[in-house]
């Protein structure tokens, strides 16, 4: 592939920057946000993205889309996870959209997808669950047939943002007797409906992105089926190709690498600044060039994507890899900043405020979520390399 960008996509890259610049939200770069304020901020940008045609421009025209190249796409989440535009994760950008573009009848098309690409409807993620979360397809959340609906009993666990979504998309068992794989379907749920509640779980570095959910008798039309009944496992390995692609890695770990880099330039300690200690230079080599490997599988993972092939164990490389050097780059940077690396904003020892122990803490998480390291090797192992599966 040619890893060159385009005219027209530096053209692109620099408007956007210049978009940003402008008008992001005051207080967007606080290390402790406030998640609701944070939640309002960011709708207020994704209706401004909207209305530039941003958010979805690798769409079809019709469903809100501009008919751009996936590298395009590309683009826009790496600018926005560098510059934090994007703190709360948009499943219906990134997963929901394409999945029902690929399986979804022309009814949810037409009332889901406009909705996305204009920034009013806000997703979330009903997968995991208390006894399965790397072994997705152990979940039990049950729906059961009933007229027109399904009714839904159950309970999902690690739900990003489900206090402040509009909708959630759902994985539930419907037949109990059927093997593990198969005898799951996949919905579309508006989490306005009843019997849905929310208790949220506070991470260990003080934010509350997570929630548990319960459903009780909760009612889903059968036209919010996605996809064929029983076949939502197929669906959801489509909708997880997506997420795994995984700009957010690298432009996430560029700002905070660059922070450190400036705060190690202006530093003394001994008489000399920090970044002129013995290995400072070349630990923060290391992990500069540890970023542009991430940043480049992602990159090949949209063009797979531009050149109509799906990127399958590709996407799993492009996710192991971007987790695995989230942890080596927050582990580098903690260990070049010393114990004062480890107050968290709001000490007034605290360095970056706070900047760097957010980020180790927030890290850990990434090479468990979406599938953990050993899945991803897994999916490697059998997809990409064609090896058996062990006993």
């Amino acid at each position: 592939m040619d890893f060159a960008l385009t005219a027209e996509e530096v053209a692109f890259r620099k408007e956007l920057t210049d978009f940003l610049e402008n008008e992001m939200p005051e207080g967007w770069d606080d290390p402790q946000p406030d998640i609701y304020a944070v939640g309002r901020q960011e709708m207020e940008m994704r209706r401004k993205f909207g209305d530039k045609g941003w958010r979805t421009m690798a769409w079809p025209k019709e469903y809100g889309g501009r008919d751009a190249s996936p590298v395009m796409q590309l683009i826009f989440k790496e600018m926005c996870s560098y510059r934090g535009a994007t703190k709360v994760e948009d499943q219906g950008l990134h997963f929901v959209g394409p999945t029902i573009i690929l399986h979804g009848t022309e009814e949810q098309k037409v009332e889901h997808l406009n909705r996305i690409s204009s920034g009013e409807a806000f997703w979330c993620q009903g997968f995991s669950e208390p006894e399965a979360g790397s072994d997705l397809a152990g979940l039990q959340t049950r729906a059961v047939e009933d007229g027109d609906d399904y009714v839904i009993n159950g309970r999902k666990i690690w739900t990003s943002y489900a206090h402040l979504a509009t909708w959630m998309h759902i994985l539930t068992r419907t037949d109990p007797d059927a093997t593990k794989h198969r005898g799951i379907t996949y919905f579309l749920l508006d989490m306005n409906t009843r019997g849905i509640s929310i208790r949220p779980l506070i991470t260990m570095a003080g934010h509350h992105h997570f929630n548990e959910v319960t459903f009780d008798n909760v009612r889903v039309p059968k036209k919010n089926m996605l996809g064929e009944k029983n076949r939502g496992w197929y669906v959801a390995m489509s909708a997880l190709d997506y997420e795994r692609s995984g700009i957010e890695y690298p432009a996430q770990a560029k700002r905070v690498l660059e922070d450190v880099t400036h705060y190690a330039q202006e530093t003394k300690v001994n008489g000399k600044t920090l970044i002129e200690q013995p290995g400072v230079v070349g630990k923060l080599a290391e992990c500069a060039i540890d970023i542009e490997v991430s940043r480049l599988l992602c990159y090949r993972i949209a063009w797979m994507q531009g050149a109509d092939l799906v990127p399958n164990h590709e996407a799993s490389i492009g996710k192991l890899y971007g987790s695995e050097m989230w942890l080596r780059v927050a582990n580098t940077l903690t260990h070049i900043l010393g114990l004062g690396s480890q107050l968290a904003g709001g000490s007034k020892y605290a360095i970056l405020e706070g900047v760097v122990p957010d980020f180790y803490l927030n890290v850990v998480a990434g090479a468990i979520y979406s599938g953990t390291s050993e899945v991803q090797r897994g999916i490697i192992a059998r997809r990409g390399l064609g090896l058996p599966r062990g006993t």
